[in-house]
């Protein structure tokens, strides 16, 4: 079997957009030394190169040099803006671990960090613009004909008709059986048959295919393909694997044998380095910022009541292996058996002090140092006590998926409300919702986004108690 029969596409104009930014952050710092008279030295270099490096990283991460037809322009500002901010983070711990903050002028550095991104948003606002008024005028977009009126093939043509930026205009829908076999259409009805796509496709009138058919017409799919390989179109398959709840998939080969994974992990290759060093950088600060709030509490716990500082408990980490979570002692007594009793409102266990560490999440500080250690993950799905998990993995769907990911300290359900106590199987069912949504959407301006939400809103609640 020849090899590489699916791969991904590498965007024609995608190595010129990164060359464009990095050429646009490289020019502004040396406009702006230029502007206060600064001499350009080794160390402006280093800079420059550690933001180049980390905004790349972060905007790869954020699919930022995608197809520029998918990729409307306010999610452009998003990812821009935070993996900017990102990588200002990170020149700054390196600053500082390195004692050379006090080197560079903070006239040329402000100037600097203002400036880039915003001639960055700039030129891209330009050609997404010029791309606009062209697509507008008839030029550089395409006609697509969606190949079954289906409910997948619906979907799509609704979001064609959507986000009309992305310069792909619908042709129509081409099926060979009759309009009514789709009971939700909503009055939508067939363009032609299939031939009659072929046909204008051989015409140079229909620019893309979309075959929208369930996998069990394999035969016919192959037929359709067969004929769609003498034309100039280019053609796609829409799978239904939409009905299996897919998380993070992709292609992969085993030899010459490919696979397609259903569950999987964001968290391979780069990305996983990626996601480490994110998690070292924020804990390091967080352990150096909130050290002052942490021998406090330490000694809060210590003089409110009787036992250790600190609890550890049993949970379930990263492919279901157990690990030990550290968290300052709130309560009398201390579960970690087969049968753990949730913390209620009032919960009489509960200490007075404790109630207040729990409340705004003091509590939980210790676990940066489980993120030091590998265990857990600033941002990911909340461990839950090991009979907790016993309990639920049974009676939710696709609980165990969490653990596909190192757990965290916070995450994408805790900002939404979904923290504290679970007393209903609704709740757990939302938690476990969006904690599935985080692994399937990850990306680092993502993880940015929660940690500073958590900051906000997230460590205090009345749900939290």
């Amino acid at each position: 079997m020849e090899r590489g029969l699916i791969r991904d596409h590498e965007l024609e104009f995608a190595l010129f957009f990164r060359l464009a930014d990095l050429f646009i952050i490289c020019a502004s710092l040396y406009a702006c030394l230029s502007l206060y008279q600064v001499k350009l030295s080794d160390f402006y270099g280093f800079c420059c190169a550690i933001i180049c490096l980390s905004y790349l990283v972060c905007a790869e991460s954020g699919d930022l040099y995608r197809s520029w037809r998918m990729n409307n322009f306010r999610r452009q500002v998003g990812v821009v803006f935070v993996s900017w901010v990102v990588a200002i983070l990170v020149l700054l711990v390196c600053a500082y671990f390195s004692k050379t903050s006090e080197i560079y002028s903070r006239l040329v550095m402000g100037t600097w960090f203002l400036s880039a991104p915003a001639l960055i948003l700039a030129w891209r606002f330009v050609v997404q613009s010029a791309k606009g008024q062209l697509r507008s005028h008839g030029f550089n977009s395409r006609r697509a004909a969606i190949i079954g009126l289906t409910e997948n093939g619906v979907r799509l043509g609704h979001e064609l008709e959507k986000q009309r930026d992305l310069g792909i205009v619908l042709d129509g829908y081409y099926d060979d059986r009759c309009d009514n076999r789709l009971q939700n259409a909503e009055g939508l009805h067939c363009h032609g048959t299939v031939k009659e796509a072929i046909k204008r496709a051989k015409n140079a009138d229909i620019d893309q295919i979309y075959i929208a058919m369930p996998l069990s017409a394999k035969d016919r799919i192959a037929q359709y393909l067969k004929e769609f390989s003498d034309t100039t179109a280019n053609t796609y398959i829409v799978p239904d694997f939409f009905t299996y709840n897919l998380m993070h998939s992709r292609w992969n080969n085993v030899g010459d044998v490919q696979t397609f994974s259903v569950y999987d992990t964001p968290f391979y290759g780069l990305t996983s380095w990626v996601k480490r060093a994110e998690d070292i950088i924020f804990s390091s600060l967080a352990l150096l910022v909130l050290s002052p709030v942490m021998l406090t509490v330490a000694a809060g716990v210590k003089l409110s009541s009787r036992g250790p500082v600190l609890f550890k408990q049993d949970r379930y980490g990263l492919d279901g292996r157990k690990i030990k979570v550290w968290k300052f002692r709130s309560m009398r007594t201390m579960e970690n058996g087969d049968k753990v009793t949730q913390a209620t409102r009032d919960d009489p266990r509960v200490t007075r002090f404790g109630a207040f560490i729990r409340r705004t999440s003091l509590d939980e500080l210790p676990q940066f140092f489980n993120v030091l250690q590998g265990d857990m993950s600033i941002v990911g799905p909340r461990p839950h006590a090991v009979a907790h998990n016993e309990q639920y993995r049974s009676i939710v769907d696709r609980y165990m998926l969490r653990h596909k990911v190192k757990p965290g300290i916070t995450g994408l359900a805790q900002i939404n409300g979904f923290r504290g106590e679970t007393d209903t199987l609704d709740k757990m069912e939302r938690r476990v919702e969006y904690d599935l949504k985080y692994i399937n959407d990850w990306s680092i301006w993502m993880d940015v986004k929660i940690i500073g939400l958590t900051a906000i809103r997230g460590f205090t609640g009345h749900s939290a108690y």
